[in-house]
């Protein structure tokens, strides 16, 4: 009998999933679905039963013939337990997703961080394959770090390593959301462009990304628009994004000299060669000639689909990570 897996991608505000046949190859997608239907713990998993269950439905296949599920989730995972610990973007503390899920359908649940999880499916399947050390950075709302060591996926003590968006820079520098100052997320994450601009604004100076602020987080696409059009505010905020990914980038290779630095997320996306070509134009200036002269730089390959591949990766490992 044939068997599939079952993958999500569980963010704070939305979820996405693909089932994968026994060739590790896409048969179904589900499309976005929201996670904020809810304000409570069982919200949000009712909405994952409810995606997990209209993927079986919509894609033909029978309950029977899965074989396993995994996911993401942002945050502190426990994935020993298959505990979230924390996760800031949803209503999870300390919360048993693998023993709700196991029981909702019999079948083996995995899950993991979900940057990390992103490293690991471009290790496996993408533009980190066949490399034995990795350090991932990927740029979005936040900033996730991922860490490949000896060709496995380091998760540190209670698998709370590589969060290294919150390495901090400058202890003068601007609050981050986790309570810190000058972290690396504070400065190169969206959330850290969206409050530089703000701030230029609040000084009386006129941008393009107004309006994509006023709101929140501004989308990439936004971000991409500006600063192809040359907006000083936009093109500054690129700008020290950049030179401070640049600086922690320089401190993780001359820590554990890894064979590739990988820089994935949606604004790495969305920006296409800007961002990375500003990082290498200072990379060099922050690590040590001899050790940068062994460390390769790619993007990710798989786009959205690195999280749900490291998903895979998960379910064929064959054991709570």
């Amino acid at each position: 009998m044939a068997h599939y897996n079952i993958c999500l991608d569980v963010g704070g505000t939305k979820v996405l999933g693909a089932i994968f046949n026994e060739n590790d190859e896409i048969i179904f997608r589900l499309k976005k679905r929201s996670t904020s239907r809810g304000t409570g713990s069982a919200d949000v998993e009712q909405v994952i039963v409810d995606v997990v269950e209209e993927m079986i439905a919509s894609s033909g296949i029978d309950k029977s013939e899965i074989h396993a599920i995994a996911s993401c989730a942002p945050g502190v995972i426990d994935q020993d337990r298959g505990v979230v610990l924390f996760t800031p973007n949803l209503p999870w503390r300390d919360y048993d997703i693998r023993s709700a899920m196991m029981q909702r359908f019999g079948v083996p649940f995995f899950v993991g961080n979900d940057v990390n999880l992103g490293v690991l499916g471009e290790h496996e399947y993408g533009a980190a394959k066949g490399y034995n050390n990795v350090v991932g950075f990927f740029v979005g709302t936040g900033m996730g770090g991922g860490l490949i060591l000896n060709g496995e996926l380091f998760t540190g003590n209670q698998c709370k390593a590589a969060e290294y968006g919150h390495m901090i820079l400058d202890p003068k520098g601007p609050k981050c959301n986790c309570g810190q100052r000058g972290c690396l997320e504070a400065y190169s994450s969206k959330t850290g462009m969206t409050n530089y601009i703000k701030k230029q604004i609040a000084k009386g100076r006129e941008t393009m990304m107004a309006d994509a602020v006023s709101e929140g987080v501004f989308r990439s696409k936004k971000l991409k628009k500006a600063v192809a059009a040359g907006d000083p505010v936009a093109c500054e905020a690129v700008d020290r994004a950049c030179h401070w990914l640049a600086v922690a980038t320089g401190s993780m290779i001359n820590t554990l000299s890894p064979d590739l630095v990988l820089y994935g997320g949606g604004v790495i996306e969305a920006m296409g060669n800007v961002f990375l070509e500003k990082v290498l134009a200072e990379l060099d200036q922050y690590c040590l000639p001899t050790i940068r002269s062994t460390v390769e730089v790619k993007t990710a390959a798989l786009g959205d689909d690195s999280i749900l591949y490291g998903d895979l990766a998960l379910i064929h490992a064959g054991r709570y990570l």
